[in-house]
């Protein structure tokens, strides 16, 4: 298999979907202050569309500022010519949808040598989720919580928390961990113009064990780097306990009246990481 080339020098909290037919909301999506701004040849573009769309994309892109590209999925008509287009050294990474086994993300990594996000949404891609998480090339797993709760025949509750959805995002939190990758990226929150709901959603997915979520509006943006980004006041306490540690030589040591051994000293080394920091 070819290496793979990182266009990502981070990884992101807040990913912003936008539509790639939309070249106008690009250039606002790159500067509403996402971690990542995903350009979508996939749901956010009608088919009669899609070559078009592809064509405006291959127009701005641009090596300096590289951009994630979701393409359409394996096996369709489009496939083919989206990762021919993602070659192109303006495209940090790409996000795979409806991945249903390790041959597509192959295909994906063999054709263009950049980063993989495979989205689990269907029963399938649930099968074979330790498999994909797997494949060289892949960086992290992402939640596909609308398609995959419309393939299983689930009707969420429209005023709760995802319950019904909750042992799915748990699965790829731990298919993640045992495959070595990054927290994995949930899915979208539908409500646009409810940030109690956003915050709430953000700070369950960040609990369940997520490192990122999805987002489909910019002014989410803001909401969920407040919840996956460390506060100034934990990235205080994340070095205090790092420092005290290596002071005591590596045993365990008392910091605000509370005792630190390794498992806390490990908890504040992926503070300092998800702050972007030495850890």
């Amino acid at each position: 298999m070819t290496a793979h080339t990182s266009g990502l020098k981070a990884l992101p909290h807040a990913y912003l979907f936008v539509p790639a037919d939309r070249p106008e909301r690009i250039a606002k999506a790159c500067a509403s202050g996402a971690d990542a701004v995903i350009v979508d040849l996939e749901d956010a573009v009608a088919p009669e569309a899609k070559v078009r769309a592809r064509e405006v994309l291959a127009a701005l892109l641009d090596e300096a500022a590289p951009l994630v590209v979701r393409i359409n999925a394996a096996g369709t008509p489009w496939f083919d010519d989206d990762l021919a287009l993602c070659r192109h050294p303006g495209v940090a990474a790409l996000m795979l949808p409806k991945a249903e086994g390790r041959d597509a993300v192959c295909t994906v990594v063999e054709a263009t040598g950049k980063d993989v996000l495979p989205i689990i949404e269907s029963a399938r891609g649930l099968h074979e989720m330790h498999n994909i998480a797997r494949v060289p090339g892949v960086i992290r797993l992402a939640f596909g919580s609308v398609d995959l709760a419309l393939d299983l025949g689930i009707d969420c509750d429209p005023d709760g928390a995802e319950i019904e959805l909750l042992a799915f995002r748990s699965q790829l939190v731990l298919a993640s961990r045992l495959a070595a990758l990054a927290a994995p990226v949930d899915g979208v929150s539908t409500a646009i113009h409810d940030p109690q709901r956003l915050q709430a959603d953000a700070q369950r997915s960040r609990r369940l064990g997520f490192g990122a979520k999805l987002c489909i509006h910019p002014q989410q943006v803001a909401a969920v780097q407040a919840v996956f980004v460390p506060s100034p006041q934990r990235i205080t306490w994340a070095r205090r306990v790092c420092e005290a540690f290596a002071a005591a030589g590596g045993a365990a040591v008392a910091v605000d009246g509370q005792m630190v051994d390794l498992p806390v000293v490990q908890r504040a080394r992926a503070v300092l990481r998800d702050a972007g920091l030495n850890a």
